[in-house]
């Protein structure tokens, strides 16, 4: 991951005044392996690049965590809800708590596509739709900004959408479609057609 874009995204969270909130809270709440990934993350830098407020869009705020000990759904509520109870509306209903040990239970029923269960929060990255969603981050007991992106930050700070090289989703031209909406100035390449 270069260090310049990794300096330019660390700029952008730490200006994301409600971004810093929830990371700030779930440094203290600590669910295992956890992280904030997706559009929490990756729509604040294309508002930045295109001139939007940086809170432009944000519709929730994606936590991961990894906790394969208990893969009930009853265990993640349990981790929902001690969530859900550390904010104030309306962040309280746009957190959005998923344990990804247990993403493989449903994945294909919702979204259509066969899922392999994952070893870490990180490892799911590498399974999103495209590179520029593949990107998380993690607030650590030092203040330091942990970033994840397996296919590095070039994308998104090129507003390029492309699809994932390692993943043929079906759901690519849909999710290329809502964000070329909402940002026209994205470029999407899909060179799949």
């Amino acid at each position: 991951m270069s260090a310049d874009l990794e300096a330019r995204l660390e700029s952008i969270v730490r200006r994301s005044a409600s971004l810093m909130r929830v990371i700030t809270a779930l440094r203290v709440l600590d669910p295992p392996d956890w992280m904030i990934f997706s559009g929490a993350v990756y729509q604040r830098v294309f508002n930045e690049l295109t001139g939007r407020p940086l809170d432009y869009g944000i519709k929730d705020y994606d936590v991961a965590y990894f906790d394969a000990s208990d893969l009930s759904y009853e265990a993640e509520d349990a981790v929902i809800r001690r969530v859900a109870a550390a904010f104030e509306p309306p962040l309280r209903e746009m957190v959005e708590v998923r344990n990804q040990a247990r993403v493989h239970l449903w994945f294909e029923s919702r979204f259509g596509e066969p899922y392999t269960p994952l070893a870490s929060s990180a490892e799911a990255l590498g399974r999103f739709v495209s590179p520029v969603f593949a990107v998380a981050v993690r607030l650590e007991a030092d203040d330091r900004l942990t970033f994840h992106a397996p296919f590095g930050l070039e994308d998104l700070f090129a507003l390029r959408l492309r699809p994932n090289p390692n993943r043929a989703s079906p759901n690519f031209a849909k999710v290329a479609a809502s964000a070329k909406a909402r940002w026209p100035e994205i470029e999407v390449i899909d060179q799949r057609r």
